[in-house]
Order: C-alpha cells, then structure tokens, then sequence
C-alpha cells in the first residue's frame, strides 16, 4: 500500500493537478490523458453535494446498486469462507485420518488462492471483468458439484479425500479469479462518485452480514443435511450467481468512471 498512488480524482479535487496527470500518465500508461482530467474535473463540479442514504434509492441509482448488493451476497452464499475456515473439518470428514494431513492439505488450498488472486491482478484488465466472472463462477459451480456428488455417492475414504482436496483447490482457484477479488472492484467503479463512499459501506455491510450468516450456518447445515446436500446448495446458490452475473452485471473493463456513470444514465430505468 506504501508504493500505490493517490487517486487522480482525490488529487484533483485537492487543486494538485500536475500530480494527478503523472498518476493517470502511470496508470493508463497513455502520455495524453489531458481528456479524462477534463472529464474529471467536470465531473467534480457537478458534483457539490455529498450523497445521501434516500440517494441510494433514486431510480437511476437503482440498478448499480442491485449489482452491488447482489454480487456482495453471492460471494458469500457461494461458501467461499465456509471453505476457508472449516477447511481441516471438510476433509478430516471426507477421509483425512490425521488433523496434521487436514491441516497441510488446507496449506494447499491457501497457496491456490494467493497464486490465482495475483493471477486475477493480471487478468482483469486483459480478459476484462465479466468474462472472468463467468468464466470463474462457472468453475465454482462444476466444483462444488463435484464435490457434492462425492460425499454422496463415497464413503469416507483416502479416495474421497483425495477428490475433496482437489474440488477445494479448484473451487478456490475459480472463485480467486471471479467473485473474489472482482466483486470488490465493480463495486469501486458501478456508482455515481456523489454516493461511492455511501454505496460501497452499504455493499461491504451487506457482505460481511452474509458472511456471519453462512459462517454460523455451515456446520448446522452439515449436521441437519450432510456435507453433499450443503456443497449441492452451495452450487446452486453458485448458479443463481451465474445468472445474476450474465444478465445485470455490465462490463466496465476501459471505460472511465465517468463513462460507466453515463452508462447507468442511459441504461433503460425498469427497475
């Protein structure tokens, strides 16, 4: 964090101007981005209020929001942290003999997720957002099927461990490269700067709650269902996910924060 810029727009609207064009000139890497400081020093003229909670409501605010609330309740019912935190549980039920053996196979699945995360850093802007989304959610899907499927149909066993252990790697893999880290970035981009501040605390709120209510649910669940009827849910929650991606969730890959606010503004208000 010591190393990351400013952002040009918190630059700008402090009057360094000149700082603000070295950061845009860094991060577009365009030596013209004369445009977009135009663009955003009239963005921060129209903008000479700061938002309101009713503004969260306004209809051409309606639809960013819905994406944001939605995307931030899928990361969670996805069982990304239920994975995360009962991973020794997890396999110590799908045959692990030993908790040391549960405990070295989560150190895996850990590794995957750093390794994918910075894999998502170098994608995101190359593959863009909504593919990537898809792409990752789909893999969440076929995994936790898989692994669904197989506490079904197996017995606990050296086998069954196996399949857990890479279901998990796979599972974590698609989501580090999808909801995980993409989720936050929309939601950095898809609101009006006037309400960004306000929509995002509402999102992240919106996110941690459904990351307590699954966290507090996943062993009942197991105890009441079993561990292939929870994963099962957890996959379909995953396509419920898919399908809210595919339909609402625009792509904002090269666009300005300005453009994506202008997106909103044209976009038909049925909702």
């Amino acid at each position: 964090m010591f190393f990351l810029p400013e952002t040009p727009r918190w630059l700008i609207r402090g009057g360094q101007h000149e700082v603000a064009h070295r950061v845009l000139v860094r991060i577009r890497d365009l030596a013209n981005v004369n445009v977009e400081i135009e663009e955003i020093k009239a963005s921060l003229a129209q903008q000479t209020e700061s938002g309101r909670w009713t503004d969260l409501l306004r209809r051409r605010v309606r639809p960013a929001l819905i994406v944001g609330l939605g995307l931030a309740i899928f990361q969670q019912i996805t069982g990304i942290n239920t994975v995360i935190y009962y991973a020794p549980t997890i396999l110590q039920t799908a045959g692990f003999n030993s908790a040391s053996g549960a405990i070295l196979a989560t150190l895996g699945v850990g590794v995957v997720n750093v390794g994918m995360t910075i894999l998502a850093m170098f994608l995101v802007d190359r593959a863009g957002r909504r593919p990537l989304l898809l792409v990752g959610i789909a893999g969440m899907i076929v995994t936790l099927g898989v692994l669904g499927l197989g506490f079904r149909i197996a017995n606990p066993s050296g086998q069954l461990a196996w399949i857990a252990v890479i279901c998990l790697m796979g599972y974590v893999a698609s989501f580090a490269i999808s909801l995980g880290p993409i989720f936050w970035l929309l939601i950095a981009e898809i609101y009006p700067l006037k309400i960004r501040g306000l929509a995002e605390g509402t999102a992240a709120t919106f996110n941690w709650g459904s990351n307590l209510i699954v966290s507090l649910t996943f062993l009942t669940l197991v105890e009441k269902l079993g561990a292939s009827s929870t994963f099962l849910l957890y996959a379909f929650a995953s396509v419920a996910s898919w399908l809210f991606a595919y339909y609402l969730v625009p792509e904002t890959k090269g666009r300005t924060l300005e453009e994506i606010e202008a997106f909103w503004r044209a976009r038909p208000r049925n909702l």
